[in-house]
């Protein structure tokens, strides 16, 4: 792999202008597909396969008036007085005259008026799908209602969902990654380029992502997904390959010669840790899960094409640069050379491998202890009440709450079919008799029979909350309840029992996705390494990164421990596809800094030094890069913490905190301790095994017989 890439790398050198060329025509290219053909993202999470999609599907067919996308205007009376249908009537009417609505309840023919009058609903039903309504619709169903004397209108329901836009917060992550690439250089160019490289990057990425919108339908959070990673990944990437560049720089070799070397070295690396984000991002297709699946697809899409840019469009970027990638002191040749100055690299490998026992008993400890608020971890889609405070859908979910109680913005819906009209009828009372008395449940409407008679349907308001645990077993309970009805077919659908299956066969799939993760590790790693130690240490701590982020994400996010400072404004629980999304990407990342670090140990150990010293030295010249580049991703991600969406939000801040936990103290502080306990055992790999392995040369030893033309860093 090294011997190809290094050829890469000195072609896109020497042929600069055209490879810049190509990636400027390629960027054009498809901006204009993204301009021509981008098309809605869908804010539903569909889920083939459980009771609430193929009820929802029965829905569809039985009811098609009931299929569009709906909407739930609050009116709350702003005096003490009691509503009236003349005070309420022209909001109804004014609801109804909204594009594309098809028909909005009056509440007092329907009793959706609370038991003081002071507050009711209007339920407004769209003719088209979710994914279907425009802004204008959005933006004339939000106006309802404005200017009404004496009341306040607040506009809910699933019609309010909006594609979360990406804003300041995240260019705020960018800038601290630039500074911190100013500060690792030394130099604006080199600091300049690495960040813009990774822009481009980012930029073919998303508008390939977004070409692709208008044929394959995709969740709002998939583009910022794709957005996150993309420039995480890629400002890390170009980080490696132009450390390594500019180190071999200060060794003598020509600039072409350096290019290729560091293309050949530390692009492999960026392949191997590349491939493996990109393959636990596939990977989540296994689960099943068409918007899980969509979402995986395309972070690992930009994620490729960070790692071809990093290969390609960087080695010919520096090509533009030449000697200005260095510090200053070294193009004027003030730096000293051949001394080898201590650094804190060196000063805490030394540390760690002689304190090698308490740092891991330290460390493991730390982190189980970190770990224990996973224990109570619960899954949910987020609803409206975790929006932020002040939007639309969480003003009207808080107002229907006061007035009405929890579980009216929990609703579910049963959908009742049997053989002929008259079973129908039957079946859909006995229903309504059973889930009336079960307990948990508020209140279930009369059945609503379809246009031939042969389906009904029930609405049923729960006590508690769409995320509360008790409305979980409330479901359960219904469906229990009415499984006892022979000759007739009842499912639960609606948003609520939607999130409930969802989450639930998300849990199902973690510990499956986690075994297939954790396999692929070592799998991947003995190959990398040519060891069998090295990679078990290496899942074994990852697993430790993702217990430790696992509980301080729950701490923070469902228990509500320091929520003021990240900014939840309702502690609840995590949103349902958090835990198997992180671990994919987590262990994509965590691979990085493994092979960044483990590589140099190996090289060096191979070349003669003790395991110990091998160690050292290994940290102390990795450990400024690979510091810099988790600073770099933390700061990225850190960016998306500072949104409105909890989504974002919350995946933003599981990422952040992984990447420090697992730079800082899995891989540099517990990786060396491991090593130096092992001592050469760490390096040990069955003859019959490595046999079989194939060689893929990450370190770039089939480069030592490449030509290296010397030459001295310029003077001026």
């Amino acid at each position: 792999m090294a011997a190809v890439l290094y050829r890469l790398g000195r072609f896109c050198f020497g042929r600069r202008g055209r490879t810049t060329l190509a990636w400027v025509v390629l960027l054009a290219a498809l901006g204009g597909a993204a301009a021509a053909f981008k098309g809605a993202t869908s804010g539903e999470f569909a889920m083939p396969g459980t009771e609430s999609d193929r009820a929802l599907r029965t829905l569809t067919r039985e009811f098609p008036a009931a299929g569009g996308a709906s909407g739930t205007i609050v009116i709350a009376s702003a005096t003490p007085r009691r509503l009236t249908p003349a005070r309420v009537q022209p909001v109804v009417a004014q609801a109804a005259a909204v594009p594309g609505v098809t028909s909005a309840t009056d509440p007092f023919r329907t009793g959706a008026v609370s038991a003081d009058g002071r507050y009711a609903l209007v339920q407004a039903q769209f003719a088209a799908p979710l994914a279907e309504i425009t802004d204008t619709q959005r933006a004339a169903y939000e106006k309802v209602g404005a200017g009404a004397p004496d009341v306040r209108v607040e506009h809910g329901g699933e019609v309010m969902g909006a594609e979360p836009e990406p804003g300041s917060t995240e260019a705020l992550g960018v800038l601290i990654a630039a500074i911190v690439l100013l500060i690792t250089f030394g130099s604006l160019a080199a600091a300049g380029m690495t960040l813009v490289n990774a822009l481009v990057g980012v930029g073919a990425g998303m508008a390939g992502l977004y070409a692709l919108t208008g044929a394959v339908e995709l969740n709002d959070a998939a583009p910022t997904l794709a957005l996150m990673l993309g420039l995480a990944v890629g400002i890390d990437y170009s980080l490696f390959i132009t450390s390594r560049y500019r180190q071999f720089l200060l060794d003598g070799m020509d600039s072409e010669e350096a290019a290729g070397r560091a293309v050949g070295t530390a692009g492999s690396a960026v392949v191997f840790a590349g491939a493996t984000v990109v393959i636990a991002l596939v990977g989540l297709s296994v689960v099943g899960i068409p918007f899980l699946t969509a979402m995986g697809l395309a972070a690992a899409g930009t994620v490729a094409i960070a790692v071809v840019v990093a290969l390609t469009l960087l080695p010919a970027v520096l090509g533009f640069a030449g000697h200005r990638i260095l510090h200053l002191k070294h193009r004027r040749g003030r730096a000293a050379r051949g001394i080898e100055r201590p650094t804190f690299g060196r000063t805490w490998g030394v540390l760690t491998t002689r304190l090698r026992v308490p740092v891991l008993l330290a460390g493991v400890l730390g982190l189980g202890a970190l770990a224990l608020p996973a224990a109570d971890m619960r899954l949910a889609l987020p609803d409206a009440g975790s929006a932020a405070e002040g939007s639309p859908a969480r003003d009207a979910h808080d107002l229907i709450s006061e007035g009405f109680g929890p579980g009216y913005n929990g609703r579910l819906v049963a959908v009742v079919t049997a053989g002929g009209a008259d079973a129908a009828t039957a079946a859909g009372k006995r229903a309504a008799a059973l889930i009336q008395g079960t307990e948990g449940v508020l209140a279930v409407t009369p059945p609503q029979p379809n246009r031939d008679g042969t389906a009904a349907l029930l609405t049923i308001i729960p006590e508690t909350g769409p995320t509360d645990e008790a409305t979980e077993d409330t479901v359960h309970a219904v469906r229990a309840a009415v499984a006892a009805i022979d000759g007739a077919d009842v499912g639960l659908t609606g948003v609520t029992a939607i999130g409930i299956d969802v989450s639930e066969k998300l849990a199902a799939a973690l510990p499956v996705y986690l075994l297939l993760v954790v396999g692929l590790s070592v799998l991947l790693l003995m190959l990398v390494f040519r060891s069998i130690l090295v990679p078990v240490k290496a899942a074994l701590g990852f697993l430790l990164t993702v217990g430790a982020t696992f509980g301080i994400t729950v701490a923070v996010f469902q228990k509500g421990f320091l929520a003021g400072p990240v900014g939840v404004d309702a502690p609840g629980p995590l949103v349902s596809f958090l835990p198997i999304l992180l671990i994919g990407i987590l262990f994509g990342l965590a691979m990085d800094y493994e092979v960044f670090l483990v590589s140099r140990m190996r090289e060096d150990h191979v070349h003669g030094d003790t395991a110990q010293q091998a160690t050292v030295n290994g940290l102390a010249h990795n450990a400024r890069v690979v510091t810099a580049a988790a600073l770099i991703m933390a700061a990225v991600f850190g960016g998306f913490v500072l949104g409105d969406d909890p989504i974002i939000k919350s995946i933003g801040f599981a990422l952040a905190v992984g990447v420090l936990v697992d730079a800082f103290i899995v891989r540099m502080t517990l990786v060396p301790a491991v090593m130096s306990l092992f001592g050469s055992a760490a390096w040990w790999l069955p003859k019959a095994v490595d046999r079989v392995l194939p060689d893929l040369d990450i370190e770039g030893e089939s480069l030592s017989g490449s030509r290296a033309a010397p030459s001295a860093v310029p003077s001026r």
